[in-house]
């Protein structure tokens, strides 16, 4: 039942939505749905956006092998080819026009880490070289451009000049290392590993692991530090729920995917804890807080996290069978989300947020992060990790 109703939620519902924004005029797809469900077709178009759109049709793609999805994706991958890549400098800008003009020519960590995911899983879909090739260049962009002896820095001019992260900075803080931009580039990497098996990138997964155990991951509080300075001491005391939640079932899937069993002990241990301490923590109410600040929790409910916590709980009971009560936990919120999330009106997707009432707050239905990354993908998990479990607990 919770599996069904999720795939006929991406097929009926986030397929044909997200297929609706094509943009045939101009390439792309178009960048802002306000709550009223007014349509902008001269919104500026993020890349992040268009890099989760890419990687969303040529995962359901991969999932359901419709042709029409694999049309979608390439006519995503075109508009990532031809308008968000830098042709001088390289690397992928912040975001464009509506016409594919450069708007914001940032140069971000993040927003490279994004188009390397979605241009693997789309070489995955199509068999295209060249995406490949793309992604290739830049993994070593992001390599020789955005590191320093300690990490992966943030933010960059054009020329790829460090500049203030103003764009990955919250709370009143501003970092120049974040926990967010890296567990992005970890996921960008376990993609590109996954299409390719090449080594370097391997090595850099085993690097970055080691700076989530060693600076990210705090052990006397059974979480992780969000914001940091550039030898990686944390700024402000904050807990992500949704980011940590995230985090340990992406940290279990690299793992998984690289293959080595060494890390196995070091890794399963952090993302156990991480799993059961929001579980205690963090969910309430049916669904998943936002995060604490020095004590404080912000009682708004948030989308991409109620998306993460679905694919974390699942996860969690992969991990450990024996808790149930993290499958139960996962059917829960996503029941809390058909209830307070899915937007019934017509031509409309997701609330992006709603109040400790589930009352929705009118923000965008569609804007440069506001995308069908987490709620696809959270379908497309259920999917497939529900298949998994049952196929495990049906005698042959």
């Amino acid at each position: 039942m919770f599996a069904a109703e999720i795939k006929e939620h991406l097929t009926k519902n986030l397929i044909p939505f997200w297929k609706g924004l094509k943009d045939d005029s101009f390439g792309g797809f178009y960048g802002y749905l306000g709550y009223n469900l007014n349509l902008d077709k001269k919104a500026v178009k993020g890349c992040i956006l268009n890099s989760r759109i890419l990687w969303f049709f040529s995962n359901t793609y991969l999932l359901l092998r419709e042709k029409s999805l694999l049309s979608d994706a390439e006519h995503a991958f075109r508009f990532l080819k031809d308008f968000c890549l830098d042709k001088e400098y390289g690397g992928v800008y912040w975001s464009l026009t509506y016409e594919g003009q450069p708007q914001d020519e940032t140069k971000h960590t993040y927003n490279q880490a994004f188009a390397i995911y979605a241009l693997s899983s789309y070489y995955d879909a199509s068999g295209n070289s060249e995406a490949l090739s793309l992604a290739r260049e830049l993994f070593s962009l992001v390599e020789t451009k955005c590191k320093d002896e300690y990490g992966y820095l943030e933010a960059f001019t054009r020329k790829f000049q460090p500049e203030e992260n103003d764009k990955l900075s919250e709370n009143g803080v501003m970092a120049e290392k974040t926990m967010n931009t890296l567990l992005h580039v970890f996921e960008a990497y376990t993609e590109l590993y996954r299409v390719t098996g090449d080594e370097a990138v391997g090595k850099q997964i085993r690097y970055i692991l080691d700076i989530i155990a060693d600076k990210v991951y705090n052990k006397e509080l059974g979480r992780q530090e969000v914001f940091f300075d550039r030898t990686w001491h944390s700024l402000i005391d904050l807990y992500s729920y949704g980011h940590d939640i995230e985090t340990a079932w992406l940290i279990d899937r690299g793992v998984s995917i690289l293959g080595d069993i060494s890390l196995n002990d070091r890794f399963t241990s952090i993302t156990r804890t991480i799993t059961e301490n929001i579980f205690k923590r963090a969910y309430v109410d049916h669904c998943l807080l936002n995060e604490c600040e020095n004590g404080v929790v912000d009682t708004t409910r948030i989308w991409w996290v109620q998306a993460e916590a679905v694919v974390g709980f699942l996860n969690g009971y992969e991990q450990t069978p024996e808790k149930k009560e993290y499958l139960e936990a996962a059917e829960d919120i996503w029941n809390y989300i058909k209830n307070n999330f899915i937007d019934r009106r017509a031509g409309s997707e997701w609330f992006s947020e709603v109040d400790e009432k589930g009352n929705p707050i009118k923000k965008p239905i569609v804007e440069p992060w506001k995308c069908p990354y987490h709620n696809g993908r959270m379908c497309m998990e259920v999917i497939k990790r529900m298949e998994n479990i049952k196929n495990k607990t049906t005698p042959p």
